[in-house]
């Protein structure tokens, strides 16, 4: 016997002040998704999937991260079979497949993708508590109309009537955006990508504004094998002969008015390791060019030849110079601190960056980040910039760091934010958890509010669930007596932050 879905009209919204928050306010108003990884090729093509494996699997670490911690061998995970080493334990992907795909019979039942999807229907099955049994559902309802559990008893019936839908107009990519009212989403780019699709999106007129995202992550990784290679192809890319950082900024210059002539809004920076120092001009030019004539190793990449010093210096002052740019286009710089990445060097070597080896780091950062933001509001030209944790234990650093760098003569609210709750913080507590720190030492109203952070076109429901946990919080406030029940003021505060915030804070 089939179980019947937790997903109701009251789902998450645990009184009266609540539901009338979400139901009169939140719930009508479309998405603004600031931080994405989809492919805008795929929205202008307008692509079309051919299973539920496809659309749902295909690159979602979260799933992927579950599904190896229930056992799962990795073809049934990401569709590759990883060899085992000489001398490792373990059992054959045909043993550890075995009874997965029970749901299934005939062709389905002996299909990869299917079986993959049956694995993923066990896992979810178990998921008690993981935001992944919330999402599933949300997308299983908002996009399927599906009001069943998933799990290896409902996984055929479910599989075979999404594919159906699937295969029909109503769920290419634009229409999947289209159905959670998705008005704009910001891409992630890199300064030498030619944003070619982004561009032939904006001359058709789109209904859904597509727009990147400036991310010079290569730049900054000085220390990577591949940084020299890197600024080679910038130089090509943007005309400039690169010598010194005073034409690489240029360089750097010019692909940011290319960006920002294609829609650009907003820009991107993951910061990983030390990422200030206090340096001169001088002392980053010597740096800079001791990078570039480094040696190659075997393989063709350049040795870092620079301290742990050397690099946070260069970071630091790129990043300095870059807001000041940022400032004066009226850009938001966005930080992503606290990720270490690809932890298992025989799965990075297996599967590549960006399959589900990443995790949270726990260094400390605030004296450097304060020494940054200072560098440029010394000057007026600190941008708007949103602080994002993945650390937890970074929150209120983070949400009192902003408040020091609030203040600007240009009366814009909530100029430093705290970023909302990322990748490894993105389900109920933790959403809880940043809406609280924001309130408890800033000012809520201002908040920019929710993105997906995603590469997956159903993950918009994302939206939704933090819609209904915004709600419930404050609703919990109103009903607790710790604030008035000014429903008509209470709805405006739910409007903005779900929407009209970003609306303005991004100048769209």
């Amino acid at each position: 016997m089939s179980m019947k879905s937790i997903i109701d009209e009251t789902f998450l919204l645990n009184n009266e002040t609540a539901r009338r928050l979400y139901f009169e306010h939140a719930e009508k108003l479309p998405i603004i998704d600031f931080h994405n990884h989809l492919n805008p090729q795929e929205i202008y093509e307008d692509r079309s999937y051919a299973n539920m494996t496809e659309v749902w699997l295909g690159g979602d670490h979260y799933k992927w991260r579950a599904m190896r911690a229930m056992g799962y061998p990795e073809e049934l995970v990401t569709g590759r079979i990883i060899e085992k080493s000489e001398g490792m334990a373990g059992r054959t992907p045909e043993e550890n497949s075995e009874g997965y795909a029970e749901a299934g019979e005939g062709l389905a039942g002996n299909s990869l993708d299917y079986r993959r999807f049956a694995a993923y229907a066990a896992t979810v099955q178990n998921c008690v508590g993981n935001p992944l049994y919330h999402w599933t559902h949300l997308e299983l309802k908002r996009y399927f109309d599906i009001d069943d559990a998933l799990c290896p008893e409902t996984a055929e019936t479910i599989w075979n009537k999404c594919n159906a839908l699937l295969q029909t107009e109503a769920f290419t990519t634009r229409n999947l955006l289209r159905k959670q009212k998705v008005r704009v989403l910001c891409t992630t780019d890199d300064p030498v990508d030619d944003l070619k699709w982004h561009g032939l999106l904006r001359e058709e007129g789109s209904d859904i504004s597509v727009r990147p995202s400036f991310r010079p992550g290569n730049v900054l990784d000085i220390e990577k094998g591949t940084f020299v290679s890197y600024i080679n192809r910038l130089s090509e890319v943007s005309g400039i002969k690169i010598t010194d950082v005073d034409s690489l900024l240029e360089a750097l210059r010019i692909r940011l008015k290319f960006f920002i002539e294609n829609g650009c809004r907003v820009t991107d920076h993951s910061l990983e390791t030390d990422f200030f120092r206090e340096t001169t001009e001088d002392e980053v030019n010597d740096i800079f060019t001791r990078r570039m004539a480094a040696d190659r190793d075997k393989e063709g990449n350049s040795v870092c030849n620079l301290t742990v010093d050397e690099t946070a210096a260069f970071k630091g002052y790129i990043l300095s110079e870059l807001g000041r740019m940022y400032a004066d286009e009226g850009l938001a710089m966005q930080l992503h601190i606290g990720a270490i990445r690809n932890n298992s060097e025989r799965m990075f070597r297996a599967l590549g960056a960006d399959t589900g080896f990443d995790s949270i780091n726990d260094y400390n950062y605030a004296p450097q980040l304060a020494a940054l933001l200072n560098s440029m509001d010394v000057t007026d030209q600190l941008p708007r910039t949103i602080l994002y944790y993945l650390n937890p234990k970074d929150a209120a650093m983070l949400m009192t760091m902003a408040g020091n760098f609030q203040g600007n003569v240009q009366g814009i609210k909530g100029k430093i934010q705290l970023g909302s709750a990322w990748w490894f913080n993105d389900h109920k507590s933790g959403m809880q958890y940043q809406l609280q720190a924001l309130a408890d030492m800033g000012v809520l109203s201002t908040f920019i509010g929710m993105l997906t952070d995603s590469r997956s076109f159903l993950s918009f429901p994302r939206h939704e669930y933090f819609r209904r946990i915004l709600c419930n919080l404050v609703g919990t406030l109103v009903e607790n007596g710790e604030y008035p029940k000014d429903m008509e003021f209470l709805g405006r505060i739910i409007e903005n932050i779900c929407y009209y915030n970003a609306e303005e804070y991004f100048r769209l």
